[in-house]
């Protein structure tokens, strides 16, 4: 009896996420293997999507010895949110705030968040503050 060897994995097989998570971001390019190597080039749309296919491939540990890339953007990045604010009025709460900006008063926690550079209790605001509104963490 004669065991058959298993061919060893190719490094296209061990960074199959990376890859398709460059298909899934229509990465302009390829992976190429070769001298034991994987050279991954190509362009997509904006530094984010480029940052999400660099974490792709760095969940496999050994990524340095395995991966040559250039990986590209061709969009200007995105621009971030305005930041909005809000001027604390007399009665007002962090939970009344949060309902009324977030649509969710148990989001006031992010609000005292982006602030603890003012405020260094919740419960403690004051008329004519004003607060920086984050983008809410949707759940």
């Amino acid at each position: 009896m004669t065991l058959q060897r298993k061919p060893a994995m190719g490094l296209r097989d061990k960074y199959s996420y990376a890859i398709q998570t460059a298909k899934n971001f229509r990465m302009q390019g390829s992976a190429d293997e070769r001298d034991g190597k994987l050279y991954f080039h190509g362009t997509v749309a904006t530094q984010d999507e480029a940052n999400k296919i660099w974490d792709a491939i760095k969940t496999i540990p050994e990524w340095q010895s395995d991966i040559v890339a250039d990986i590209k953007a061709t969009g200007a990045a995105a621009a971030p949110a305005a930041e909005r604010t809000y001027t604390v009025r007399p009665g007002d709460t962090l939970s009344k705030i949060a309902k009324e900006t977030l649509g969710e008063a148990n989001a006031y926690m992010e609000i005292f968040n982006a602030n603890r550079d003012q405020l260094s209790d919740p419960d403690k605001i004051k008329p004519g503050q004003v607060l920086k509104i984050p983008q809410h963490a949707s759940r």
